[in-house]
């Protein structure tokens, strides 16, 4: 009895031992398998990154600078509050003027006090009823384009855009 025992003990033992191996035997083979997906999926974005994505990143590029070749360079006025011909009437506009080149800007800032001068003597000089109309405001942006040009002595800016445009 004594070596029954030891031997269904022995038995017992031999079968604890397997599965204890074919745990560690999976747990390999899952560590395994982790790796290779790790390695395959850190490869596969580098290749992506590195063979794939330059040429997209250059279009992008060019098309950003496109779009900020279009954007308009645009001189920023300070407010105007002007009497009008008319008694008692004033108007108080703010303005842009939208720059041929973006190098003219210096110019342009230079030359301020000479635009807002040819601007305030222009616009004084108008009556309500005549720039009231939307046929009126178009002929101010236009004598006002001629106006600053002339002041800054060359053809800088391309096109006067009214910001506010407050009469009473």
């Amino acid at each position: 009895m004594a070596e029954e025992k030891e031997e269904t003990q022995q038995e017992e033992g031999t079968e604890e031992e397997a599965p204890k191996k074919k745990k560690k035997g999976k747990l390999k083979l899952l560590i395994m398998i982790i790796l290779v997906l790790a390695l395959g999926g850190g490869g596969g974005f580098f290749a992506y990154t590195k063979f794939f994505s330059h040429p997209k990143t250059a279009e992008a590029n060019k098309d950003e600078e496109a779009i900020q070749e279009e954007q308009p360079a645009l001189f920023n006025l300070d407010p105007f509050v002007v009497n009008l011909t008319d008694r008692g009437r004033f108007l108080k506009v703010s303005m842009k003027l939208e720059l041929i080149d973006k190098k003219y800007a210096t110019l342009a800032e230079e030359k301020t006090p000479h635009i807002r001068d040819a601007i305030i003597t222009l616009i004084s000089s108008k009556t309500a009823e005549s720039i009231s109309t939307p046929e009126g405001k178009f002929q101010l942006k236009d004598e006002l384009l001629m106006r600053a040009n002339a002041s800054v002595g060359k053809d800088v800016f391309k096109n006067v855009y009214f910001t506010e445009f407050v009469m009473q």
